[in-house]
């Protein structure tokens, strides 16, 4: 069981093409709060990221939120999260859009996490979750922008 931080990189994992990466890998589980491991993402050509969590676990009467920091590395993530997840109380996925195209100088991302319980049974919060990232692509984008248009006309 992983507790505190997910697995420890020495360096940022490098992006060679689309990015389609685990912030959090599959089935990690936590008792307390923590930090994933930083992902370059420099490299991106989009500069737009589809985000997905995954709760697969969970135990009644707990909550976990789950934010997303950036910054120009891995030393120097930014004050407030560039997103944050809805709280999730249950088992389920939640996704949202990330776009870093107004931030160049965000390079690295990093996932936090914070867990609470409450009520009766085991004092520690459990949960099993992964974050996933998928870069949109710019065709992708591209086709989004050319129908927003379409509707104005």
């Amino acid at each position: 069981m992983r507790e505190g931080r997910a697995p420890n990189r020495s360096s940022p994992a490098k992006i060679d093409a689309m990015l389609d990466a685990y912030l959090i890998p599959e089935k990690t589980t936590v008792t307390a709060k923590g930090d994933g491991p930083a992902l370059d993402v420099g490299a991106l050509e989009s500069r737009v990221l589809l985000l997905q969590l995954t709760v697969t676990g969970a135990v009644e009467q707990e909550a976990i939120d789950v934010s997303v920091w950036g910054g120009a590395d891995e030393n120097t993530l930014g004050k407030l999260p560039l997103a944050s997840f809805p709280q999730a109380f249950y088992g389920g996925e939640y996704t949202l859009l990330l776009d870093l195209t107004a931030l160049p100088e965000t390079r690295v991302l990093r996932v936090h996490w914070e867990v609470r319980r409450w009520g009766r049974g085991p004092e520690l919060p459990w949960f099993e979750f992964s974050v996933r990232a998928t870069e949109v692509s710019a065709e992708l984008l591209g086709q989004r922008e050319r129908n927003n248009q379409s509707l104005k006309l």
